[in-house]
């Protein structure tokens, strides 16, 4: 029952995933002339290049982010970490299972920080867009976009190590 549950939750995540990195953020990117969506910053941005993109997307491009965009990521980040969790569950017992664990919750929730602090940029003209502003949601993607990162690095290795003791049996 735990694995059904798993690839059900697995497979809702990698469908939204999916229609986030096929769909809505390339949808985006061509309403924004080819500039970069926020979410897909890991290094960040600055005043400057948030208002770019703001006016580049223009009124229609951002009710476009807070609607669609902002929708599937609102359930993305919580089936990441639920399956990010089981996932670390599962490979490693014990204490260290549960720090792995603990770094997936610490991405998802600066993907919600990201993502509120990204909505009430979006809501604005671009000129009225602070530099505070800027500041703070850069900061929640770069954090979100390192966590997320060291969780999936994390997840790869032991998922190599358990195959690598698997085939190694053979």
């Amino acid at each position: 029952m735990r694995r059904a549950v798993f690839w059900l939750l697995f497979a809702a995540m990698a469908g939204i995933y999916g229609a986030m990195l096929f769909w809505s953020l390339p949808r985006l990117e061509a309403m924004a002339g080819g500039q970069v969506p926020f979410d897909l910053r890991p290094t960040g941005y600055s005043l400057a290049e948030a208002q770019d993109l703001l006016a580049a997307l223009g009124a229609e491009g951002r009710a476009y982010y807070l609607g669609v965009q902002q929708s599937l990521d609102s359930a993305y980040p919580a089936l990441y970490a639920v399956v990010m969790v089981m996932a670390f569950r599962a490979l490693l017992a014990g204490w260290w299972g549960r720090v792995l664990g603990l770094l997936a919750l610490a991405g998802a929730a600066f993907d919600y920080l990201e993502n509120a602090r990204v909505a009430v940029m979006l809501r604005l003209p671009p000129e009225a867009v602070s530099e505070a502003m800027v500041a703070a949601a850069s900061l929640a993607t770069v954090l979100k976009s390192a966590t997320v990162a060291l969780a999936l690095v994390s997840v790869s290795v032991l998922l190599a190590r358990r195959a690598q003791r698997r085939w190694g049996r053979m």
